[in-house]
């Protein structure tokens, strides 16, 4: 791909700056169509591209969107567009009046983290800092230098208005943002605290210019999450259709282990080093965070929707429906349908089973579905804080009358459910108990999932296709399922979804957004190493992470995770003329999060984006390339402690009526 879009990221049309990204309605005129465009900040301020400006045409009044079509940037290949989000693309825009025209795009952040923010009070706060049961400050002792533990790894975001917002000091429209901080990975004497401190939430009030767009961090607010036990490893979000935020908790811990030291030092954070315990069967939920008028927000996690390594859950248009993701290695595709719409906290739990027809790429087939069982959230929850592993189910590591062998991380292990205890199992030994009953439980980080609600196709995205997918690896099921070639590189998995679908014992499921059927939509492709260190090829996406739709631009947002690829990128796919467009450059090392594509909010159009643990990677590098880019990062983002939270920038037009 060639770069074809060069503008500075801090220059914009008319001065202005950081406005939002699409237009998706009427032209309304150059005076407030081009009121604010951005793109990347390390070139020169030449308009020429732009509309308004010598040769780019501009759309008559009221002309229609008809299409778009994004303009790739090229990988980015000296060591300062390496160490910094780097934005050089562009989106072309088709109206009914026959005009195209090429809008830049940039990027802004909201903050870095470890920065102090405005706290809405006249205080300040720390950006991504970690707070204890008590929402007392956590702090690093591990050496002379002490301070708050603060996250170098914001992930799943959501954007989103309410009606009567009350926070004061807005003078445009008030807009809310959720953030979750995944994890951190070290304390300042360098050891790994990853998994190791109860992860917090933020609320973020936005003031958006009603006129540009573009939006400033009025206050930061930090959720109390002592009512939830704290919150495990939250990774990829999604904004439920009622408007609240449904994060994560992925990597689960095991309750069979006899020790687990991630979990007791997790607890020790979280307790105020009190004594007391931090019980494994509170993590591995889905946490749903309700923004309120006054910017603050409350969380709680719905224990009825499975104990797996959840990531990306996504809601149907029924509001009942949720598919989620299960980023684990012999992970599943999960279904939950909720008794009532806009209401998670009881349902029925479903496992798919697969029945391949191809075996190339992520292979293709049919989906059945196991019925796990119909729960509320409370009696799971009931269940959790007073159940041992050993109340459940007996685990062998030889085969033995009465057990089952299954497949679980990766590894060969035989169990049995306790008679009676077969709720307890499906609901807190989820990911053990769907492969006792008949799940396929073959899939390799099934990252997370999005909605095409128009073809009624699900996306599922495959960090990598080895391991538990492949035909013959020791970690395969071996129940009939598997593909042929190890892809590092990964791939999405479109799923066929509808109505009339019955369970494997013949029951009606009550839902219209049953996936049935699946195809590969695309993979990416492994390399040997090339002059920068990517194993796999950069002008396709390599270990697919986040994932997002946008119904008006038949597009779908692919955000990446892969040491393969020495910057992560973020990809724009048109799922009608299969283009791959690269939108956006991350940091050397580090992952592509936070994604969040948002078709309208008041008029404008919004790619929230996030990155985490820059620099993670530069080892894969050529050593003198790394010593260029590595005092780059650590001076941009504390020492590699910190990372960016923000959004990508563009247009304003009004959505169309």
């Amino acid at each position: 791909m060639t770069d074809q879009t060069q503008l500075s990221r801090r220059r914009a049309l008319k001065f202005l700056s950081g406005a939002p990204l699409l237009p998706l309605g009427t032209a309304m005129g150059s005076s407030v169509l081009l009121a604010a465009c951005g793109g990347s900040d390390d070139d020169d301020d030449d308009t020429s591209n732009n509309p308004g400006t010598p040769g780019q045409p501009t759309p008559a009044p009221g002309a229609q969107f008809v299409s778009a079509r994004f303009v790739p940037m090229a990988a980015p290949s000296t060591a300062a567009d390496m160490a910094t989000t780097l934005v050089k693309s562009a989106m072309e825009v088709t109206y009914d009046d026959g005009t195209t025209v090429t809008y830049q795009l940039g990027y802004n952040t909201f903050f870095n983290t470890g920065d102090m923010v405005p706290d809405g009070n006249g205080g300040t706060i720390l950006a991504g800092g970690y707070y204890d049961i008590n929402n007392n400050p956590i702090i690093d002792r591990s050496t002379s230098t002490q301070r708050q533990f603060f996250s170098g790894c914001p992930d799943g975001t959501s954007l989103l208005k309410l009606d009567n917002p009350t926070v004061a000091g807005v003078t445009g429209n008030t807009v809310f943002a959720v953030v979750q901080f995944e994890y951190t990975d070290f304390d300042l004497a360098g050891n790994s605290v990853y998994g190791r401190l109860p992860s917090p939430y933020a609320v973020l009030t936005l003031d958006q210019n009603p006129e540009t767009g573009e939006l400033k961090l009025v206050k930061y607010y930090n959720v109390d999450t002592s009512a939830a036990n704290g919150i495990w490893i939250p990774c990829g979000a999604s904004l439920s259709p009622w408007n609240t935020h449904l994060s994560s908790e992925e990597y689960e811990p095991d309750a069979s282990a006899a020790t687990n030291a991630q979990l007791t030092a997790f607890g020790n954070n979280l307790y105020a080093n009190s004594g007391a315990r931090a019980r494994a069967y509170n993590y591995g939920h889905m946490p749903e965070v309700t923004v309120h008028p006054d910017g603050t927000g409350t969380v709680v996690k719905h224990y009825c929707m499975g104990r797996i390594s959840h990531e990306l859950v996504q809601v149907m248009p029924d509001q009942r429906t949720v598919l989620m993701g299960d980023d684990a290695t012999n992970g599943g595709l999960f279904m939950f349908i909720a008794d009532r719409e806009k209401d998670l906290s009881s349902g029925t739990l479903y496992v798919a089973q697969y029945t391949l027809t191809g075996n190339t790429g992520a292979g293709a087939g049919t989906l059945k579905w196991v019925n796990l069982g119909h729960a509320t959230s409370e009696e799971i929850r009931g269940l959790a804080g007073s159940l041992e592993f050993a109340d459940i189910m007996e685990k062998s590591v030889t085969a033995a009358a009465g057990f089952t062998q299954i497949k679980y991380n990766g590894a060969t292990e035989y169990v049995r459910v306790i008679p009676g205890m077969e709720k307890a199992a499906a609901f807190l030994e989820t990911h053990r108990y769907a492969a006792l009953v008949g799940g396929t439980m073959w899939l390799t980080k099934n990252e997370g999932t999005t909605v095409n609600i128009k073809d009624k196709v699900l996306y599922s995205a495959l960090a990598n296709i080895r391991d538990s997918m492949l035909t013959g690896n020791a970690a395969n099921p071996g129940t009939g399922v598997g593909v042929t070639t190890r892809i590092n590189a990964g791939g999405v998995m479109a799923s066929t979804m509808g109505g009339g679908q019955a369970d494997t014992d013949a029951v009606a499921i009550n839902s219209d957004w049953v996936p049935h059927t699946y195809t590969t939509l695309f993979v990416g492709r492994d390399i040997s190493a090339d002059s920068l260190g990517n194993t796999c090829d950069p002008e396709l996406p390599a270990s697919p992470d986040n994932l997002k739709f946008s119904e008006k631009l038949r597009t779908l947002f692919v955000g990446e995770d892969s040491g393969n690829h020495v910057n992560n990128f973020l990809w724009a796919y048109n799922v009608d003329t299969k283009e791959f467009a690269r939108l956006l450059s991350t940091p050397a090392g580090a992952e592509s999060t936070g994604l969040h594509a948002v078709d309208e909010l008041n008029g404008f159009t919004y790619i929230m984006s996030n990155f985490q643990h820059a620099g993670d990677f530069l080892g894969t590098m050529p050593a003198g390339l790394v010593s260029e880019i590595e005092p780059l990062i650590d001076a941009a983002y504390k020492d590699k402690f910190s990372a960016s939270v923000g959004y990508i920038t563009g247009l304003t037009m009004s959505e169309k009526k």
